[in-house]
């Protein structure tokens, strides 16, 4: 009798701990987005781009998307994130508000109902403050440091090279389009209005005088254009996302007419193309990016940016 009573209650207590697990069935805790980050690019003093890529929702769908960056390892959405809409996939994002010459850790994320789940982090540094400079007129230029060079954020403003030799300032269009030797100009010949805002328009034979730029810096090579190009890809006018500041100053033709103030900028390279053209880069309002594969005849008056050497 007793070992038919062990075996009543082993059979009872069995048949309890069945009942338990079917009324408490595990639950298997909810798995996290998959994702890695995009290496940053475009780093600048105050800015730099960064996105990621999501290869699984694991079941949960993505609500939110972004970068999180700060000075400690491993940032989190609890801190400076960007918000870059929402599901798998690859996305952009663009890093804001960063201080010169500080050490960032930047990870993307992806934020589902189960959680948010991280990629691995990259450290970068962004580049030092850089300081003004002044030409020989006494105009003042902020700088900024766009990958591995330093250019003017303001057309340059110079109305003499920087041994102090007066630059000739043509304004009658018939002189302007006959010229094979150095001018400069303001657009519509109107320097209270446009001087202050979009700089000078110098011809190409300005430009390739040594002098024009002030000491310590140059007149950037087609080359040393391309390599802004390639750093900065579709810096927007609009936003400014590089911190070049394509101001768009317009261009004098060769007959001495002025057109595009506001809506399309012109920059020289100091290469020369053929004898009576050279290159120079251009951007557009409603295109966005920086072009530097065309060449025009020397006579046209385009803005001068330069880069420290």
């Amino acid at each position: 009798m007793k070992k038919i009573n062990n075996y009543f209650i082993s059979t009872l207590v069995l048949l309890g701990f069945m009942f338990l697990i079917a009324c408490n069935p595990i639950v298997e805790p909810e798995l996290l987005p998959v994702l890695t980050t995009s290496e940053v690019s475009v780093i600048t003093q105050t800015f730099a781009t960064s996105g990621g890529n999501i290869t699984s929702d694991a079941g949960s769908s993505v609500i939110a998307r972004g970068v999180c960056w700060s000075t400690k390892a491993n940032p989190t959405i609890a801190g400076s994130k960007t918000v870059d809409g929402a599901g798998i996939g690859t996305f952009t994002s663009s890093i804001t508000g960063l201080t010169a010459g500080t050490n960032y850790f930047v990870r993307a994320y992806a934020t589902s109902s189960a959680g948010t789940g991280y990629g691995g982090a990259y450290q970068i540094t962004t580049f030092a403050a850089t300081p003004n400079v002044t030409d020989i007129d006494g105009n003042v230029y902020h700088t900024i440091t766009i990958g591995t060079q330093t250019w003017m954020v303001e057309n340059l403003k110079t109305t003499k090279y920087n041994d102090g030799t007066a630059i000739p300032l043509v304004t009658n269009n018939t002189t302007w389009g006959a010229l094979s030797t150095p001018a400069y100009c303001w657009y519509n010949n109107d320097a209270a209005t446009y001087k202050n805002t979009y700089g000078a328009l110098y011809n190409w034979y300005a430009v390739n005088i040594a002098k024009l730029a002030p000491t310590g810096w140059h007149m950037p090579t087609q080359t040393e254009w391309q390599t802004l190009e390639g750093v900065i890809g579709n810096d927007s006018t609009k936003n400014n996302s590089s911190g070049f500041s394509a101001t768009l100053g317009g261009a004098r033709y060769d007959d001495g007419t002025f057109s595009l103030v506001g809506v399309a900028g012109y920059w020289w390279s100091s290469t020369e193309h053929f004898t009576g053209s050279a290159w120079m880069g251009s951007m557009g309002y409603s295109t966005n990016f920086l072009d530097m594969f065309f060449f025009y005849s020397k006579q046209y008056g385009f803005s001068v940016r330069c880069l420290r050497d």
